[in-house]
């Protein structure tokens, strides 16, 4: 049950948000969405697991699943709420920014850990394109992040030992 305080103003005792009212749950489309999240993201932490980064086959799905079922979990309650699917969006991408900032380490005048950063980031939002139902756009995330990982990897010059 959500707590009054909780459910706009202009709902409260409407629809399916009346008090003590249960949420409707598409379970199936949620399952299929977390796992799509989950393949995308797999990709990218497969090739950082084999190059052997920080962040790899764990983590990257992980941070996909979770944004897309921030996303998943709260479109129920604000379907009727652009603003409040703004400010989901907009938390998780502050979220997996401290994430990001985790991976990047500095030491010895050298700073590491930019791309696997950025490739979190990218992650995330494949996990909030998915959750909206932007199939298309996660896909072309995952295929770009996946191109420059595993086809500018071999371009960049190996560093000195």
């Amino acid at each position: 049950m959500l707590p009054n305080a909780i459910i706009p103003p202009a709902l409260a005792g409407h629809g399916p948000l009346r008090p003590g009212a249960e949420l409707p749950q598409p379970r199936l489309p949620h399952i299929r969405d977390l796992g799509i999240a989950y393949l995308l993201a797999f990709v990218i932490g497969w090739n950082r697991e084999r190059e052997d980064h920080s962040a790899g086959m764990r983590t990257f799905p992980l941070v996909a699943i979770a944004a897309c079922g921030f996303i998943q979990g709260t479109e129920a309650l604000l379907d009727a709420y652009p603003e409040g699917r703004a400010r989901i969006i907009e938390g998780v991408i502050t979220g997996i920014g401290f994430i990001g900032g985790g991976a990047i380490i500095k030491g010895g005048g050298e700073v590491h850990g930019t791309a696997t950063a950025a490739a979190l980031w990218a992650t995330g939002a494949i996990g909030i394109a998915v959750g909206l139902g932007q199939y298309h756009v996660a896909l072309v995330i995952c295929l770009f992040t996946a191109l420059t990982f595993f086809v500018l990897s071999r371009l960049k010059p190996k560093p000195k030992s």
